[in-house]
């Protein structure tokens, strides 16, 4: 009996589908000059390697690592869900995400779907046994890292407020250019559309009719864009075109998300007086601020005048905002109706202090205009005064 040998069949093993990513978080030369480094390097070596199919480089260009909004990072990971990669090069976890929490949630869904991500400076591999482990300790200190780096940069710029340096990007910025010392300077055809915003709007003319007339007109906004309600009425706005500057009127509460709030007293902001040279004579403006606040509280008292006599009447004399109506202890038998700060029961008292004053005592107040409420202790009791809003505005 011949017995013959039968070799098992050599299994022929599919090469893994190979990509790269790269970031890097501002739209600097220096640092496009190193993600195009990163680019070429990755595409020159893992594409000669012959385990491997390569797939491509994705790279996000001024995109931060503390979010999920990266277009090719997103793309990466549809591809990965679809089984069109199997593993995913990276310079170090810093570059993959800054935040933990991205970090490991991206991390666990890739290894469920067999998808495992290198990380070069590291030397770690997202499947290995301690791979999570290293990973949850190396990504919290590269978002400390990042925590730090915005400490930083907001030190920096409270420190260039303080001094009073002016952070400002004039292409974005109708009416002035800077000159060679990096100084405003008016930018004489473009001022002539800032005051005839002015102009149109103390003849009478609202911020539809200008924004209606500018376009009609052609005439273009600073960037080329059609001319917007909300644009025109940022012009009649802005202290800039007075000479002024208001420093930090924007802050950024958390690192992570990076989204910009309204500074509404929770950081220090700077005011300068006389900075540059105004397009608006002072007075115009604040003709045209005056006008503005008329038109707001006309349109709140239209709104609600049918509800109660008092709504878009009463203003704090502490902030400026306007005294909302409130039903205290309503389901009670003890309840009572008092007008109170609308900032201060919006955004708490670290916005402002807030002014509270009974119904039962506004009510017995002739109020034929927008009155400043003001809050005054004599004696250990709670006084109120009552100055005319066109008269404030005078004395202030």
């Amino acid at each position: 009996m011949r017995v013959r040998v039968i070799q098992p069949l050599k299994k022929i093993e599919e090469k893994k589908k190979v990509c790269a990513y790269a970031r890097v978080s501002t739209e600097s030369d220096a640092q496009g000059e190193s993600l195009e480094n990163q680019i070429i390097t990755y595409q020159n070596i893992l594409s000669s390697n012959p385990e491997y199919e390569f797939v491509e480089v994705f790279a996000d260009r001024g995109i931060t690592g503390t979010i999920e909004d990266r277009p090719e990072f997103q793309r990466m990971l549809k591809m990965c869900r679809e089984r069109k990669i199997d593993l995913i090069f990276t310079k170090s976890i810093s570059r993959f995400a800054r935040n933990t929490t991205i970090v490991l949630k991206t991390i666990r869904e890739l290894k469920d779907i067999g998808v495992e991500v290198k990380f070069e400076k590291e030397n770690i591999g997202s499947i290995s046994g301690d791979g999570e482990l290293m990973l949850t300790v190396l990504s919290s200190f590269a978002e400390e890292e990042s925590r730090g780096m915005s400490e930083n940069i907001k030190w920096r710029i409270k420190k260039k407020f303080e001094k009073g340096d002016l952070i400002l990007n004039t292409k974005r910025f109708l009416g002035y250019d800077r000159d060679e010392y990096g100084d405003l300077i008016i930018n004489q055809k473009e001022a002539m559309v800032v005051e005839r915003i002015y102009k149109e709007y103390l003849d009478g003319n609202g911020v539809f009719k200008i924004t209606k007339m500018l376009n009609e007109e052609g005439v273009a906004t600073v960037t080329g864009a059609k001319w917007h309600e909300s644009t025109v009425l940022e012009v009649l706005k802005n202290e800039k075109y007075k000479g002024d500057v208001i420093l930090q009127k924007t802050y950024t509460p958390n690192h992570l998300t990076k989204k910009k709030k309204k500074n509404k007293g929770e950081v220090d902001s700077f005011y300068i007086k006389d900075n540059h040279s105004p397009i608006i004579s002072k007075e115009m403006w604040e003709k045209v601020q005056i006008k503005i606040n008329n038109k707001g509280i006309l349109r709140g008292i239209d709104k609600y005048q049918n509800r109660y006599p008092f709504s878009g009447m009463l203003i704090c004399g502490k902030c400026g905002e306007t005294l909302r109506r409130r039903t205290w202890n309503s389901k009670l038998s003890c309840k009572k109706i008092v007008w109170q700060c609308s900032n201060y029961i919006k955004n708490g008292k670290h916005a402002c202090k807030g002014t509270k004053i009974d119904d039962s005592v506004i009510s017995n107040v002739n109020i034929k205009e927008p009155m400043i409420v003001k809050e005054e202790f004599k004696n250990g009791k709670k006084h109120y005064s009552y100055t005319c809003k066109s008269e404030w505005n005078k004395l202030s």
